[in-house]
Formats: structure tokens, sequence, C-alpha cells
């Protein structure tokens, strides 16, 4: 899957495995979806999942790893992606904007991307085919990018990767779930919250003021291939001026997540949050006790990439050196079921950080 700060790759056996001890199957909403990495992970284990986010890069991944079943389109998936590998480069809007106007890919690379995403467009597949492919062509265009792993700048000098040719992959398709059809939305955190029913909701929200849209503006412009006007050097969608998220807002992130805890409808919530965020352990666990017993597992891990390799300015030049190069992730368990809660603090009570 594509590069993402906040990236839940590291924690998802954590977070599946909680996750099965709290509901062994059933239904599980993601309202903070992301790469549905989490959701992927939780629908090969059965759960129908139902995943949310409000960015369309984000909702076309969920089409993609949650809603779409291998049984429905993989044959067809695979054909397609031989054919669209086979185009001749075509230079357009993506070549002159990502390559030419900025340096996020080598020309020749976004010269594919182009012929390759107009003939999305051109074929007119139902939606789930199409997401699937946008998928392909978003996860191939990650693997030749020059950047450190978010879309605010690119490196000075082209990285070792974007040597390489542009090749789409078939998307890893999952078969249904046992539990059922996943679902894939773009709605409003809080608006998602308050319109579904789940057996358990999975939280992870923003942690502070950074917008995963101007993070990954280039793959929510090649989603929705509206061919924006941009701004900077890093040619940004005007759009990223304009669309933000409350819990972005370190005023006002405070009262939406009570007010998006106190929406949700399931009676299992779990939530993952750093010690980089708005709120602290203590904070949060304060927010949650309105949903009943709180459990908490704690987690070092190692920051992610672009925090490692250093801060960049806009040009991708190295300006300043990185504070510390590990976090601590957190897991809360809100339930109302007491014996649930006694019995996921029991197992988690000797959990030792890893080396």
């Amino acid at each position: 899957m594509i590069k993402y700060i906040g990236s839940k790759r590291l924690l998802i056996p954590l977070l599946v495995d909680t996750i099965g001890r709290i509901r062994g199957s059933g239904t599980v909403c993601d309202l903070f979806s992301g790469t549905s990495r989490v959701g992927h992970a939780l629908k090969r284990s059965g759960y129908r999942v139902v995943a949310n986010d409000h960015n369309a890069y984000a909702a076309t991944l969920a089409t993609c790893y949650v809603q779409a079943d291998a049984g429905d389109h993989l044959r067809t998936a695979t054909k397609l992606v031989a054919e669209l590998n086979a185009l001749p480069p075509r230079p357009g809007y993506f070549t002159q904007t990502f390559c030419e106007r900025s340096r996020f890919f080598q020309p020749r690379n976004g010269a594919r991307v182009d012929a390759i995403r107009e003939e999305i467009a051109r074929k007119g597949l139902p939606p789930e085919l199409t997401a699937i492919l946008l998928v392909s062509l978003m996860e191939a265009a990650d693997r030749v990018d020059s950047t450190t792993g978010v879309q605010m700048a690119y490196l000075k000098k082209w990285a070792a990767r974007a040597d390489n040719d542009l090749e789409l992959r078939v998307p890893d398709l999952l078969p249904r779930a046992a539990s059922g059809k996943g679902q894939a939305l773009q709605l409003d955190a809080l608006e998602a919250a308050a319109q579904l029913e789940s057996d358990v909701c999975y939280v992870d929200p923003p942690y502070n003021q950074h917008k995963y849209l101007g993070n990954y503006h280039v793959w929510e412009s090649l989603v929705l291939w509206d061919k924006p006007e941009v701004y900077g050097i890093a040619c940004k969608r005007v759009d990223c001026r304009e669309r933000a998220s409350v819990f972005n807002s370190k005023p006002n992130a405070g009262a939406a997540m009570r007010a998006l805890l106190a929406s949700i409808r399931a009676p299992h919530v779990v939530v993952s949050f750093n010690n980089e965020g708005y709120f602290s352990r203590a904070e949060f666990e304060e927010m949650l006790a309105c949903r009943g017993e709180v459990v908490v597992i704690e987690r070092d891990f190692k920051r992610y990439v672009g925090a490692q390799i250093g801060i960049h300015n806009l040009k991708g030049e190295k300006v300043g050196k990185v504070s510390h190069l590990r976090n601590t992730e957190y897991v809360y368990v809100a339930t109302r079921d007491r014996k649930v809660g006694e019995a996921i603090a029991r197992w988690a009570a000797p959990c030792p950080s890893p080396a």
C-alpha cells in the first residue's frame, strides 16, 4: 500500500487481536480509514467492514480493499492491468504539474500515469472496478516517487526509486468476508458516526494540525482527475486552502472528539492515538469514560519514515534535526460490557514494549 504518515502497519496485529477478543465476528466500522490497512486486515479476519474517510483517494482505497471482492473482480482486473501496462506514454496534466512544475516523479513515468489515467476515465467501468485500477495506478506511482513519504515537498535530488519504471500490479483483493460484504463511504466522520451501526467502532483520528489532504494532494488529484488549479512549489490543489477537518484544529478538536464519541452507535469502541497528538493519555481516557469501561494498551514504535529521514523545506532541502525517533502508540478500548472490559484488561496487563 502507499507510504502514509500515521500508517497502522506495525499496529495492525495488535488491533486485530484486540478486536478479536472483543468480538470474533460481525461488523466493524472504521471512521477514519486512510489507506484501509486496518479495514483490509479486518476483512481478511472475517469481519464485515464499513470504511469511511472524507478524502476521495482514501474512499477509493477503501472501495478497493474493503468493498470490492476478489470473486467479483480479480479475473477482469488482472486482464485490465495488463492492458494498461501496455499503453504508450502520453504526457498531459499530471506530467506538466507533478513532473515539470514540480519534481515528484520522473517525466517518463508521469507520461505513463497520464496515459493510464485517461484510459481508465475513458472506459467508464463500474465503480468497484474503477477503484481497483485507480489503486493499482496510485500504488505504482508511489513506488517511483521522490518524496520522504508526504507530498508537502519533493526531494532536492532524485530518490533512487524514481529511476525505476512505473508498473501496475493487481491490488491484494480479498474474498468476501464471512460476516458479509464490506462498504466504503466518503462522509465527514461526525456524520458517519451518527449514521452507522456496528458491533465495534474503530477510531483513528488525525493527531495534529497536518491535514491529510495537503500531505497527499497528488493522490486526490489523480483519483478525482479534475485537473485543478494548483499553488506553491509542491503544486497543491487550490482547495487544500479550504477543505479542512475540525480534528486538525487544536482549539476545536477536543469538542469534536467528544461529540464523535457520544454519537458512535456501537457497544465497543477501539481508538488508536499516539503521544504526539493534541490529547494526552489522561485526557483521552476521560473523554472515553462516557463509553463505559476503559482499558489502555501501550506500545513503543519508530516514527514514520519521513521523521527518520529529517526535516525538509518545500524545496526538498534538509533544514532541521529530528527531535526524537520513537513515539508511544496507545490503543484504547471502551466497552459497555464489563466482562469484556475485564477480559481485555487481564489480557493487556503483561504487555511489554517490543524491542
